[in-house]
């Protein structure tokens, strides 16, 4: 690949707690870029990232989106960027960890207003975890109450020494039409169109603009013993020397660069898009990671090698049908390409490449090693699998960060149609957001996700996209129950109705197990009193009885039956006749020993700084909650394992979220069955 004729390309993950200016931001780069003829807004609903109607409705970016534009750096080299715009919110979770998947490097709006967030907090964990290097923008600038200083301080108590300011905005609020560039201590006026021209620094910000340089050059030169030495003999490198260093620097993860801008009046948006493309790792300066049965295997961007192709995200157009967003791991892919599926094993054509820039679709006649772009219409591909020049093997991206379901709802169809159209299309929901999850309680439909936003907007997609109509409600508990003592009863089925009759009798012990017992079956018949070709018939009626349910109405679980005794007729007894006699023995011990539930309980870990571990303990006694530990975690925060009754977790994120501000981190995970006090019945 000729680097001359071929611009390098960066995918850049944009990500930031929500309302800190992501999806504004995105849109004044493409403004600045010359790839939109005007800025859209939020809350009009017209930006480039935020086109699906369930965002538009919300004003806030609910999956991800990509937006791909070229851009000419200040001296001349061409770069492509593809821009992931990630969601802010908790619940969509799921687009922070695709889009931090493909990234070479992570954006971290901070709002000047606002400062750091658990958002933000949440974010630059996830891009730590992902290994994928950090730069700070603080946008929103402009605003009211904006404070750059406060700001920064915040951030230095996350990220320490790290921190590289290279900006200092020279006026705030209304003010913010100039910054100062740190390194070549110069001045940048930003006219109406957000462009900048040079001045020397104002007088008043001349000392602090200095130090702020001295700091920065200080710390970048320590990383590089040539440059150290030169400092130290009283010969500073220059501001593009430094620049190469510091980009060294963010790919190894020493160093988070720190720039501000507004988005709204331009001023700083082009150095955004110039600092990019100066410190970030371009695609082709780190290798990807997959699995190969057990093993990991790095792949090296080479687009010579074998052409690998990762599909991180499909979404269901209602007009173009599917669409694959990808990135090429590999090699070199043109349109109408055949590709062997890696993980499914399907063949696939991939009938017209383009890249994305929203809605939009940019035709592409390449897409080499390094590059993101999409194709439509793939039949086997579904988000996270691999497609590559293979036709033997199975091989699958490296996996994304587990994010368990913690709310639910049961699903009701609205008619007939939307029944029978229900659970495919809810399939191809969750093959389009991986962190939704299907399961069938008590024979409802039951959808799990990370919070109630996330649930309503899989149910208005499922109206909008796939034409299906449902009611939600409530998720069902799945309570078991068991029986409460010992019972010695007879099974007997008598009928006589011409020609043959259907006689059996079963003599039965039914006791209980402990918790977590399930069903045991014992044959304890002496003296062929039941024939052997019988037994089995008795152990399947017991089974059928306890899946019928109890005298409450719930399977039964954790009991003994023993076959102790029993009468046959030469003539008349038969498989189901035995069968059914073991049912109604079985019934009739539950009825006469009587039942107690069983509740489902899940295991609870909560996270949150330390001042806000009282509330939260006291919440979760109030839910029935059995705190079995409290540790301080590596950030030191508290950490707080539980076991509380599924019964009482219906809306439990979103009220931790109110107890805590947000700064809780939860997983719940089914763990085991309980009695339930107050429950027996019999």
């Amino acid at each position: 690949m000729n680097s001359a004729s071929t611009p390098t390309h960066r995918t850049v993950a944009l990500v930031g707690a929500a309302g800190s200016g992501k999806t504004t931001l995105l849109e004044a780069l493409l403004l600045r870029a010359g790839a939109i003829p005007r800025a859209g807004s939020v809350e009009q609903g017209t930006t480039t990232g935020d086109h699906e109607p369930e965002e538009i409705a919300r004003g806030m970016t609910l999956g991800l989106s990509l937006a791909h534009f070229g851009w000419a750096a200040t001296d001349g080299t061409e770069h492509t960027l593809t821009f992931a715009d990630a969601p802010g919110h908790p619940d969509f979770v799921g687009g922070l960890d695709t889009a931090l998947a493909v990234a070479d490097v992570a954006a971290l709006t901070v709002s000047a207003v606002d400062g750091v967030t658990p958002g933000t907090r949440f974010a630059s964990a996830a891009a730590r975890a992902a290994g994928v290097p950090l730069i700070v923008v603080i946008s929103q600038e402009d605003k009211a109450r904006a404070d750059f200083h406060r700001v920064l301080d915040e951030l230095r108590a996350v990220y320490g020494d790290r921190l590289a300011p290279l900006e200092l905005p020279l006026g705030e609020e209304h003010d913010f039409t100039a910054l100062a560039d740190v390194l070549s201590e110069q001045a940048l006026v930003y006219d109406e169109a957000g462009r900048h021209h040079d001045e020397p620094l104002p007088p008043g910000a001349e000392a602090e603009e200095h130090r702020m340089h001295v700091d920065v050059t200080e710390e970048i030169v320590s990383h590089d013993d040539e440059q150290l030495e030169a400092y130290l003999d009283g010969r500073e490198p220059a501001a593009s020397d430094l620049q190469r260093t510091l980009a060294r620097e963010v790919a190894t993860g020493e160093a988070i660069p720190v720039v501000v801008c507004s988005a709204v009046t331009g001023t700083g948006v082009d150095r955004v898009a110039d600092l990019v493309c100066a410190l970030a790792p371009t695609a082709q300066a780190h290798d990807s990671r997959i699995v190969m049965g057990t093993a990991e295997v790095a792949v090296a961007p080479n687009p010579d090698g074998e052409t690998l192709v990762h599909v991180f995200r499909t979404v269901t157009d209602p007009f173009v049908g599917q669409v694959s967003m990808f990135k090429v791991l590999s090699g070199v892919v043109h349109p109408s390409d055949r590709l062997h599926n890696a993980t499914t094993g399907a063949d696939e054509r991939l009938h017209g490449l383009f890249r994305l820039r929203g809605a939009e679709h940019l035709p592409a006649d390449v897409l080499r090693a390094g590059d993101v772009g999409a194709v439509a219409k793939l039949t086997g591909s579904p988000s996270g699998t691999l497609l590559w020049t293979r036709t033997n093997g199975r091989a699958e991206p490296a996996p994304l960060p587990h994010r368990e379901p913690v709310f639910a709802a049961s699903l009701t169809p609205v008619t007939q149609s939307d029944d029978e159209k229900l659970m495919a299309s809810l399939a191809r929901i969750v093959a389009e957001d991986p962190t939704l999850v299907i399961d069938r309680t008590g024979g409802a439909a039951i959808l799990r996700g990370l919070g109630d936003a996330h649930i309503d907007v899989a149910v208005e997609r499922l109206a909008r996209v796939f034409g299906v109509h449902v009611t939600t409600g409530p998720a069902p508990i799945a309570y078991r129950e068991t029986i409460m003592g010992r019972a010695e009863v007879e099974g007997r089925l008598k009928k006589q109705s011409g020609g043959h009759g259907q006689f059996a009798v079963v003599q039965l012990r039914v006791s209980p197990l402990p918790t977590g017992g399930g069903f045991e079956f014992i044959d304890s018949v002496v003296g062929g009193a039941v024939p052997r070709s019988y037994i089995p018939a008795v152990e399947k009626g017991a089974r059928d009885a306890l899946a019928a349910g109890g005298p409450q109405g719930h399977p039964v679980v954790d009991l003994r039956v023993e076959l102790v005794d029993g009468k046959s007729h030469s003539v008349d007894s038969s498989d189901m006749a035995f069968r059914t006699a073991a049912s109604i023995g079985v019934k009739a011990a539950l009825a006469e020993a009587g039942t107690v539930l069983l509740e489902p309980v899940s295991l609870v870990t909560v996270t949150v700084p330390g001042e806000l571990q009282g509330a939260v303990l006291t919440d979760l006694s109030g839910r029935r909650g059995r705190v079995g530990a409290t540790e301080v975690a590596a950030d030191e925060r508290a950490r707080i394992i539980a076991s509380v009754p599924e019964a009482e977790l219906g809306k439990y994120v979103l009220d931790l979220r109110s107890i805590t501000g947000g700064r809780a981190e939860l997983t719940i995970t089914p763990d085991h069955y309980a009695r339930m006090p107050g429950s027996a019945k019999g």
